[in-house]
């Protein structure tokens, strides 16, 4: 059985900040509403104030059958006992719905290299499941890496079930494919807006990408792509705008996010960008579901 079809996340699936704007009823509702629709899998950040465990928890309560991973859980945010043994609850309370997703983010510490600071993090992990405090759940703990370059990725090979990518290309996606070999899991996170006025597409894509475009590891992931600082300039340039957040009708956007699993991804994380804060984007999760499920 392949990575993919033992997790049972699907070809595609949802990746959202729009929890972090809403209050606990609604996110309810909203992941009830996922489910039943076909959708096969959650992916929730820890960025803006929701708690990677909790939030997940929640997700996981309010529905029977649907995935939920972590999209990621920041390993500088809490020390690698508290990630296992949360991680251990959820893979009891709900077996083989949690995914868990580990990526470098919290609190920087300056002088320690992100691979560096990863593989010590899965080798604490490692050593506490060896000698667990807790019962072991029937279905174990799964997880995942964060990863783009090719180190990071060769250490998602080798350490975890495989890699989910972020804000990244299909060239990419057929370059972590290679890098990964044919087993090991790619989840692929893409942003779209289904909005066909190219102005207004690109207005909407470039504030979504502004903070990427000004931290340092994603302009070095670009770079690595063959953009250069000329697709940085003005909010980034439309070539590199339309490479990094599909738009147009739905056909259209259902299409290029088709691009990636021709390129090598297991399974694409569907990001809608443009909404506002303590909106939802609901309206287009129902129409992306008649696309693509």
């Amino acid at each position: 059985m392949s990575a993919i079809d033992s997790l049972g996340l699907g070809r595609f699936g949802i990746y959202t900040f729009d929890f972090e704007g809403l209050g606990a009823a609604r996110i309810r509702d909203h992941a009830q509403e996922l489910e039943d629709l076909g959708w096969p899998a959650i992916w929730v950040p820890e960025a803006v104030g929701r708690e990677a465990f909790t939030h997940a928890g929640l997700l996981l309560a309010a529905t029977r059958r649907i995935r939920v991973a972590n999209g990621i859980a920041q390993i500088w945010s809490r020390e690698a006992r508290r990630t296992h043994g949360a991680a251990l609850l959820l893979a009891d309370a709900h077996p083989g719905r949690h995914l868990l997703g580990l990526g470098y983010g919290g609190v920087p510490r300056p002088g320690v290299k992100p691979l560096a600071a990863m593989a010590g993090y899965l080798d604490e992990l490692d050593a506490l499941a060896a000698a667990p405090d807790n019962p072991a759940p029937a279905t174990p703990v799964r997880r995942v890496l964060a990863g783009y370059g090719p180190k990071m990725l060769e250490l998602a090979r080798d350490r975890s079930l495989g890699a989910h990518t972020y804000h990244v290309t299909t060239a990419h996606t057929a370059q972590a494919r290679e890098i990964l070999g044919p087993d090991a899991l790619l989840a692929v996170e893409h942003p779209v807006l289904l909005e066909a006025d190219p102005g207004r597409a690109r207005a909407l894509a470039r504030e979504h990408l502004a903070p990427y475009l000004a931290t340092p590891y994603n302009a070095a992931k670009f770079r690595r792509l063959g953009y250069t600082d000329e697709d940085f300039a003005d909010g980034g340039s439309d070539r590199l705008v339309d490479d990094l957040v599909y738009w147009g009708d739905l056909d259209t956007v259902a299409a290029k996010l088709r691009g990636h699993l021709a390129a090598g991804a297991d399974h694409v994380a569907v990001q809608v960008v443009g909404t506002p804060p303590g909106g939802s984007a609901l309206p287009h999760w129902r129409r992306l579901a008649e696309a693509l499920l």
